[in-house]
């Protein structure tokens, strides 16, 4: 594709159109057209990339200097140079085959691929980077610009060198983070700016004074959703465990629960009740959660544990999607008798709503949290931390370090 073409030292083909053939020198026909094609010696075909060829543990990962070069196929989208990434809890799941039916969906809506055909897979979500390359429909970015993204979970991933990503799913990157403190952030923003914004109904203009609770607050998106909520003048109640307890009360948690030391729901019960419920742990906690809701006020519960991928992936996508409707439905209408709403948030790209959150972080309201920073050449490595669970921040993989 001509989206594609690199400048380098090219040749010059003269096309006559309507001849259907090529005229080399000079044309000898007035009525042809001519238009310069660029042709580049030094196309490169592959890339390193940890990739995994099998769903299972960690020692699916596999390292190689082969795997394939990402290409334009459509005009809106941009090739990316990696200069760090970060892992989320979903590349943990997705190296296990969570989500698979779906996603695969989404990579083969006609179903016209063999079995397998996502591998070999490149896991990772978040990315910040230079771009390299712009689709011809793409004016919003231009080669060399530091941008950052969080890249949909059917398309293949950052550990890589480069990446393609549609151009509304890109944003430019804060001038005032580093590629590796970049790399923290895109994924768990827009996981927490789509269950509080999009889903929440949550916005600097209506979230003054609101109480919100945020159980399960010390992984990425819980340390993102207080400090936006706090931005946005909400009062903001969290749990965590009791090692986390003064990182929350750093990015601005006014009350901090410690889930370890006594009964969460006990000590909720000595609160006022909140607006707004953001769970970050599901499970048990959906069933007394929206007790602690002002009742017949629009207040909201949103959960990002849902059973979606679940039921597709043990059902099959048709089964799953209308277990799933059933099961979103029932407790909707059962809880709405009760006066409260009850929802489920999902991860949303987004290149506009990254464009917001450069703005929150370029003006030094909202900061990245960073556990640990792994060379690109330890990825299994930062693979095993995050699967340990409890970090406290981000575990980020420097790239462009080793890859120069």
């Amino acid at each position: 594709m001509l989206s594609l073409v690199r400048k380098f030292s090219a040749s010059v083909l003269p096309l006559c159109y309507g001849t259907n053939r090529a005229v080399l020198g000079a044309a000898k026909n007035e009525n042809c057209h001519f238009r310069k094609f660029s042709i580049s010696h030094h196309r490169r075909t592959v890339m390193p990339a940890w990739v995994i060829d099998k769903y299972g543990g960690n020692d699916v990962l596999r390292y190689t200097k082969n795997a394939m070069f990402p290409i334009i196929h459509y005009p809106n989208e941009v090739i990316i140079k990696v200069h760090a990434a970060s892992l989320n809890p979903i590349d943990i799941s997705m190296r296990s085959g969570y989500g698979a039916s779906s996603f695969n969906m989404r990579r083969d809506p006609l179903n016209v691929k063999t079995t397998g055909s996502e591998f070999p897979l490149i896991l990772g979500r978040d990315v910040s980077g230079v771009v390299m390359e712009c689709g011809l429909d793409v004016s919003y970015f231009k080669p060399g610009e530091e941008v950052w993204a969080a890249i949909p979970p059917w398309k293949q991933g950052t550990l890589a060198e480069f990446i393609v990503a549609s151009g509304n799913e890109v944003s430019h990157k804060p001038t005032t983070l580093s590629h590796t403190e970049a790399a923290a952030l895109p994924y768990v923003a827009l996981t927490a700016w789509s269950a509080l914004v999009n889903t929440g109904g949550l916005n600097k203009d209506n979230c003054y004074g609101k109480r919100i609770l945020i159980l399960g607050a010390s992984g990425g998106v819980g340390s993102f959703a207080i400090q936006l909520m706090k931005v946005w003048g909400a009062h903001v109640t969290v749990t965590c465990s009791h090692d986390a307890v003064a990182l929350l009360k750093d990015l601005g948690a006014d009350d901090v629960i410690d889930y370890k030391s006594q009964n969460v729901e006990e000590q909720l019960k000595n609160l006022e009740l909140f607006d707004f419920v953001l769970d970050n742990v599901g499970g048990d906690t959906e069933k007394w959660a929206l007790n602690f809701l002002k009742m017949w006020s629009g207040a909201k519960y949103v959960t990002l544990v849902t059973p979606f991928l679940l039921n597709t992936d043990r059902l099959g996508v048709a089964d799953g999607m209308f277990q799933t409707g059933i099961t979103i439905g029932s407790k909707a209408l059962k809880n709405l008798c009760k006066g409260v709403h009850y929802r489920w948030g999902f991860f949303v790209p987004s290149g506009p709503s990254l464009d917001e959150v450069t703005e929150l972080v370029s003006a030094g309201k909202i900061r990245p949290v960073i556990d640990q920073v792994f060379p690109f050449s330890e990825v299994p490595k930062a693979f095993q931390k995050v699967e340990g669970g409890h970090a406290r921040g981000k575990t980020i993989i420097n790239i462009s370090g080793e890859l120069k």
